[in-house]
């Protein structure tokens, strides 16, 4: 049997897609925080359970009679690396026999500031004892595509990437890893990082835009302050617009590259390309 944390979020749903390709569905338990939301799920024949990563005690029952438990990290940040930790003492008072978590590249030496939590959950399941496999994931190529509207209204892409080269893929491809990891022998005490086969800067994401819309999009690099400034100027709250200015910050120093092709091994076959995920977004 196998858990999968957070499985109403956008990574967890397309992880449950592709575990269902590969096992039966009533071999997955979705694990989450509202069950109205995974109704869905169920009606495929997935075992939905009620497990909230603010409610240590919500994971005993939710982790029962399960083998593998797929931890994908929680959204709020400054909280993530407590949180996670409840899944992991369940985890291990489960006797789970593989617990696979979703890091961040180059979790260990990641100048990026969201990598914090990560390293520190990542210490957490390695002094848990717990068998375990760390899918440090590359940049989801969403989360620049998500801004192709306000480049069209702009005429601009902003960022403080300067030319850093940003290796990143689709969420589906890190989905599809997990659930390949998840249905795999031999994975505990493997570490992968999984990144994009091809990198971009900025520059080039916005020239793409530009090719398929036909429109004139340039790439505007800003001072870290003035991106943040502008972000919450752009309505998102204050931790997202941090984290996003650090995140570019981070590119422009190499964070979001890597070009070992962890990720394209493990799928088979070549990552979403950055012109498929612009034109989705289009």
């Amino acid at each position: 049997m196998i858990v999968v944390t957070g499985a109403t979020g956008q990574l967890g749903r397309l992880v449950i897609a592709s575990l269902l390709k590969k096992v039966s569905a009533s071999t997955i338990v979705a694990a989450v925080r509202n069950v109205e939301k995974a109704k869905d799920l169920a009606a495929l024949g997935v075992q939905v359970r009620q497990a909230d990563y603010t409610q240590p005690q919500s994971w005993d029952a939710a982790l029962q009679g399960a083998d593998k438990v797929l931890l994908i990290s929680s959204s709020e940040i400054g909280q993530r690396a407590q949180q996670h930790k409840s899944v992991i003492d369940a985890a291990k008072r489960a006797g789970i026999k593989l617990l696979a978590y979703t890091s961040v590249l180059h979790a260990d030496t990641s100048v990026l500031g969201l990598a914090g939590e990560h390293r520190e959950t990542e210490t957490a399941i390695k002094a848990s004892g717990v068998p375990a496999v760390i899918l440090r994931n590359g940049w989801y190529t969403e989360n620049y595509a998500m801004g192709v509207p306000t480049a069209l209204a702009l005429g601009a892409v902003y960022g403080c990437a300067g030319e850093g080269r940003i290796a990143s893929a689709a969420r589906a491809d890190y989905a599809e890893a997990a659930a390949v990891v998840m249905t795999s022998d031999n994975q505990a005490g493997k570490t992968y990082e999984l990144a994009g086969d091809s990198a971009y800067t900025l520059s080039e994401f916005a020239a793409e835009i530009a090719r398929q819309s036909g429109k004139a999009i340039n790439y505007v690099n800003l001072p870290q302050a003035d991106y943040k400034k502008a972000l919450l100027g752009a309505g998102l709250p204050e931790p997202l617009a941090a984290m996003l200015a650090d995140s570019d910050t981070g590119a422009s120093k190499g964070a979001l590259f890597d070009d070992g092709h962890q990720l394209s091994k493990l799928i088979g076959r070549a990552t979403t390309p950055l012109a498929e995920v612009v034109k989705a977004a289009l």
